[in-house]
């Protein structure tokens, strides 16, 4: 079958079909998976039927998987015994308590492990449940919005870092969400891609707290400016989940949030990470 690479948005996210991820793929189509997400930070496979094993092979294209270093309760649980390179995203309770992380409703736009000195370069999710409508994916190219940035934003931001704090399992800013764990890490407000090169925002609303040695009320207005233009609809691909879709994003030069829904539908994904390979830069 011929594998096809269709854009999704002129500046994030590309459809890849033509591939059973269920099976082993050739090094020619590992390389064009690699390639693709280089070029559209963004990449999807639907219609897939996968287990674990599976999932882990295709994140192994594009890096070493790394294996689960979050709190106790945030690991994988509920009724399946996975890999530990697999976590559950879910709202499925059982007795009271939630099966996987990241449970409810929206959440905020931000770069997976922007708190940790080593971020993850890639996050991938496997639909396995989705509810009737909602849980939209939204993805916000780094690399566009920098390319647009207003002088007046960009220039006292230049070479600058940024302080990034999170509580795990929170979707909002500030949010605790039972638990005191915690990371925190500072990072370049804007990121040089260490395999392509480009300069990407590296800043996000959930985890950002403010700007190294810069006063808070200047921090605070250069953020939310920075904030808003990365946001605008016209850098942003909303994914729209369907059984089976097959979803991976790099992590150094793209934000992502999800939108609410129901609470009384089922939501289930399995998320496993590829390994960074550079601090930022």
């Amino acid at each position: 079958m011929t594998v096809t690479v269709t854009p999704l948005t002129p500046h994030i996210g590309a459809e890849i079909s033509g591939l059973d991820l269920s099976a082993d793929l050739s090094p020619e189509n590992r390389a064009l998976l690699r390639q693709a997400w280089l070029d559209h930070i963004v990449i999807l496979v639907r219609d897939q039927k996968l287990d674990d094993q599976a999932l882990i092979r295709f994140a192994g294209c594009f890096g070493d998987v790394a294996t689960l270093a979050r709190p106790k309760a945030f690991r994988t649980k509920g009724q399946i015994d996975f890999d530990d390179r697999i976590m559950l995203i879910s709202n499925i309770r059982e007795n009271g308590e939630p099966i996987g992380a990241l449970p409810d409703g929206e959440m905020m736009f931000h770069h997976d492990m922007t708190h940790a000195d080593l971020p993850d370069n890639a996050s991938v999710l496997y639909a396995v449940e989705i509810p009737s409508h909602g849980g939209n994916t939204l993805f916000a190219s780094g690399y566009a919005a920098y390319d647009t940035l207003p002088d007046d934003v960009r220039e006292p931001l230049e070479g600058r870092m940024g302080f990034h704090h999170y509580n795990y399992g929170t979707t909002h800013r500030g949010g605790t969400n039972g638990t005191e764990a915690f990371s925190e890490a500072t990072h370049p407000v804007f990121r040089t891609h260490d395999e392509t090169g480009r300069k990407a925002i590296y800043v996000n609303r959930l985890m950002t707290e403010g700007i190294v040695d810069m006063a808070r009320d200047q921090s605070d207005v250069l953020l939310d400016r920075i904030f808003d233009h990365l946001e605008k609809p016209e850098f942003v691909y909303e994914h729209v989940w369907q059984l089976g879709d097959v979803l991976i994003w790099d992590n150094r030069c793209s934000a992502h949030a999800r939108t609410d829904f129901p609470e009384t539908e089922r939501r289930l994904m399995w998320r496993c990470t590829v390994k960074g390979t550079e601090r930022p830069v």
